[in-house]
């Protein structure tokens, strides 16, 4: 006979792994099932660690500031040290086209309750220490924004879920789901079979194949994107820093670095045009391109020793934000896919949201802007999230 429980979640990522842990918070039985060796180590482990509400999308805004809340505090929740660092975002502007930019997001952020504000030169040179002051005209600086640990944060949504009762099981890739009528009620794995009244897709660049087992046809294709830590160096560094500018010859959309809690620089730029596909293999043009825009908006670290890089996938939507919500036509399944290369900083928000929509029918953040990432949406007619 299958093993019977109330939920199983696929994927034990950025997404699975919070959305696991509040189910079973909620008393349900929870079944989360992983391809891999262990939680985390899908592009959970690929992730710089940034978490800002810092978005365009209201929908985007509202889930982060739960995920920022959640995870400042769950030190004193948990008892465990996952690196969260309150440093915030900042956003400096160089030129007209990208104060006009962050300035203009300004009304729609703060209607959302996001902590934000302009700040003018001498103000961001104060924030960013060593800053180059040469056509800096301010910037915006979120506050409440800030790193985590994405493997410390893995660990402990894990260990946390399974003192509640969650079961995790690795190395079990899911072949098919089990169908009646028009319901998904449960799934199959080399291993056997697992009943459920709910399955949760979180199952991140494998998002299409599982969804297609349902028979649904989402439009999340993968593109990659390279990031890199340096040795750790003393603290001065508060904020994460996006520079909007584009790279030489166009072929960045944007940067962005910051300082984590164990003193380490981290970094990552947004290629243009995308790379699109799943390889992992490290580009030749990466550092000399990310090295340069870092010394010349913080001349400081010139100096840095570079520990590794490495390249992870964005699991893109055409319209630049998550799929999230009952799938439709098809009861008993839910989404939480489609991150778009924010995973992590959406996961805990994204994963309280689905948690309180399969035990109580209704998520956690007002339905308006919840029902902005429905899987029922038109992807394609869409505004695109402008700070991706």
């Amino acid at each position: 006979m299958p093993e019977e429980f109330d939920v199983i979640v696929i994927g034990a990522g950025s997404v699975g792994n919070p959305t696991a842990y509040f189910l079973a918070r909620e008393g349900l039985r929870v079944l989360v099932l992983d391809e891999l060796a262990a939680s985390g180590q899908g592009q959970n482990k690929a992730a710089i660690g940034g978490v800002r509400a810092t978005h365009s999308d209201p929908a985007k805004i509202t889930l982060c500031r739960e995920s920022l809340e959640i995870f400042a505090g769950w030190k004193d929740a948990t008892g465990t040290d996952i690196g969260w660092k309150k440093g915030g975002y900042c956003f400096p502007a160089f030129d007209e086209k990208v104060e006009a930019t962050v300035r203009g997001l300004l009304p729609t952020q703060k209607r959302y309750r996001l902590n934000i504000d302009w700040l003018d030169a001498p103000e961001i040179e104060r924030i960013v220490p060593g800053i180059n002051p040469d056509g800096l005209r301010g910037g915006t600086y979120s506050p409440d924004d800030g790193q985590v640990s994405p493997l410390l944060a893995a660990e402990s949504f894990t260990g946390e879920a399974a003192k509640r009762g969650a079961k995790f099981r690795y190395r079990e890739p899911v072949r098919a789901l089990l169908r009646e009528d028009h319901a998904v009620v449960g799934v199959e794995t080399d291993r056997g079979q697992y009943r459920a009244a709910t399955v949760v897709n979180a199952a991140g660049v494998a998002a299409n194949r599982i969804s297609a087992l349902a028979g649904l046809d989402l439009p999340i294709l993968p593109d990659s994107h390279e990031g890199g830590i340096s040795a750790p160096i003393r603290p001065f560094l508060d904020p994460l820093v996006v520079d909007l500018r584009p790279g030489p010859e166009g072929r960045t959309l944007n940067f962005y670095f910051g300082q984590n809690s164990e003193g380490q620089i981290i970094f990552c730029y947004t290629p243009r045009p995308v790379i699109p596909g799943e390889s992992r293999d490290s580009t030749y043009e990466f550092m000399p391109i990310v090295a340069a825009r870092m010394v010349e908006v913080v001349p400081r670290l010139k100096n840095l020793t570079i520990r590794r890089v490495w390249r992870g996938l964005y699991p893109m939507t055409p319209d630049g934000s998550p799929i999230v919500g009952r799938a439709p036509g098809v009861d008993g399944f839910v989404l939480g896919v489609g991150m778009c290369g924010q995973g992590f900083m959406l996961g805990p928000g994204v994963g309280k949201c689905l948690a309180a929509l399969i035990t109580h029918g209704a998520p956690s953040i007002p339905s308006e802007v919840f029902d902005l990432l429905s899987p029922s949406r038109d992807l394609y007619a869409g505004k695109k999230e402008a700070l991706k």
